[in-house]
């Protein structure tokens, strides 16, 4: 044999070596794309009944919220009401009782001061702290002297 028959030999046994690996590498690569191929298939199986689901919670959310909006707008509906109401009567009555009552306040004091002096608020040696009022200008002056 002669140095070009086996540089012949030597690069068909290359090339043999080179196809075989080619045609493994092929074979595992349809593997993958067809273990691929029905993993994407069992995804959309099981995505499609998924995606069914969200969309119907998604309209069931949509008509609960729809049913809040009214129930909402129907409250305030009602409350602007009441506050019509409160404030109708209490312009109706309320000066009506404010002047009953201040008539029946008279009509205690007149008749609680016989003379015996009971209705006369007692001077007492404590003060007392009321938020809100203010002190008649003649208890300031013996106050502050």
């Amino acid at each position: 044999m002669t140095g070009g028959e086996v540089a012949g030999i030597l690069v068909a046994v290359f090339w043999a070596i080179l196809v075989s690996f080619l045609a493994v590498v092929l074979v595992r690569l349809a593997q993958t794309l067809r273990a691929t191929t029905k993993m994407v298939a069992d995804v959309t199986e099981q995505a499609v009944p998924l995606l069914a689901d969200a969309s119907a919670t998604v309209r069931s959310a949509q008509t609960q919220l729809d049913r809040v909006d009214a129930i909402a707008s129907d409250v305030q509906e009602v409350t602007s009401n009441a506050s019509a109401l409160s404030s109708t009567v209490a312009s109706t009555f309320g000066g009506p009782l404010v002047k009953v009552a201040a008539f029946g306040y008279g009509v205690r004091k007149a008749l609680g001061r016989g003379g015996d002096g009971a209705d006369v608020p007692r001077v007492s040696s404590r003060r007392t702290v009321i938020v809100g009022r203010t002190v008649p200008s003649s208890r300031r002056r013996k106050q502050k002297g």
